[in-house]
């Protein structure tokens, strides 16, 4: 069995690496932490944990972020027994990061992406779940782990946040009872919740009230999308983290079935967030060379903002709402 494998492989490893997607949210860095900790505390081992972004604030209080580095801080001639991604949906968000996972002895992709292509030795890509750190909650418990409090708190973040703190259509069952068991091992949830949602600045609610404001709908209000410059993130003094939850307040609009956000990356790139009611925007992502769920979506097109606003309307357009 693969799980078996992974132990034995961890057990084998002298130098450990583990890889979070780009514009890192709380699914990829609480399991990158989580399995961070796992390791330590079951193999007396300590791995290391790449960001390829840098980390949002909001995530400070996870349990050994200060640990993880940027991509900047490696050296790329490194050889890895062990690589471990965790919540990279394709093999292209890596990015840079991408030659120290080829060059490893071993890799291993942990994902809970339909879109996700199974790119590793080892895959353990499990579409149905609400979340990676559920996937990886379930390895653990295979291999009777001892999961400590820090990785629960880790784990119970990474859920949280990719069930939208237990609101979206993908908070199962499994995803509830695996909560309360890491509530057992004593993850406090008000701390965790207070963490990930009631910390915002000042700035931040200004300048997303700013980007609402600015908002367009069309398709008889069934389309809504947000541009985001980077001279308004300036202004208003954000981070790059700064729409985060964006897609999902329009999402709320009664009329809107699918809302994105567009936000400038440079003058000839620009990321995509999408969400939708009930059309599959994975597809669309996909063509973008992105990817994600059904519902929840994105991508990063080579075009400045008004260039990639005009590409994925002609996309949402084709699907006729």
């Amino acid at each position: 069995m693969d799980w078996i494998q992974l132990n034995d492989i961890i057990k084998e490893s002298k130098n450990i690496l583990i890889i979070s997607h780009i514009n890192p949210d709380g699914d990829t860095l609480g399991s990158m932490c989580g399995l961070y900790s796992a390791i330590k505390d079951n193999f007396r081992k300590k791995a290391e944990m790449l960001l390829m972004s840098k980390c949002p604030a909001t995530f400070d209080f996870l349990p050994y972020i200060e640990e993880a580095k940027h991509i900047s801080e490696y050296d790329k001639s490194r050889e890895y027994d062990l690589v471990i991604n965790v919540d990279v949906a394709s093999d292209s968000r890596m990015f840079d990061s991408s030659i120290l996972f080829e060059k490893a002895k071993h890799t291993v992709n942990i994902d809970h992406h339909i879109t996700n292509e199974n790119y590793a030795e080892l895959n353990f890509v499990v579409p149905s779940a609400s979340s990676t750190g559920e996937v990886l909650y379930s390895l653990m418990s295979k291999m009777k782990w001892k999961i400590s409090l820090q990785s629960a708190k880790c784990l119970y973040t990474a859920i949280l946040t990719d069930t939208g703190a237990f609101r979206y259509g993908n908070t199962s069952s499994t995803a509830l009872k695996i909560a309360g068991s890491l509530i057992d091992i004593g993850v406090v949830p008000t701390d965790i919740y207070k963490a990930c949602y009631e910390t915002s600045s000042k700035e931040l609610v200004l300048f997303q009230a700013y980007c609402i404001t600015n908002a367009v709908f069309s398709e008889d209000n069934k389309v809504a999308y947000i541009s985001v410059y980077k001279k308004d993130m300036e202004r208003f003094k954000v981070g790059e983290d700064c729409t985060e939850g964006l897609a999902e307040k329009l999402r709320a609009i009664k009329s809107v079935e699918i809302a994105f956000i567009v936000k400038q990356i440079s003058s000839t790139s620009s990321k995509v967030s999408m969400r939708s009611e009930r059309a599959d925007i994975s597809k669309i992502c996909a063509k973008f060379g992105g990817g994600g769920h059904k519902l929840a979506a994105g991508c990063l097109i080579k075009a400045c903002v008004k260039e990639t606003v005009r590409r994925v309307l002609e996309e949402v357009n084709n699907l006729k709402l």
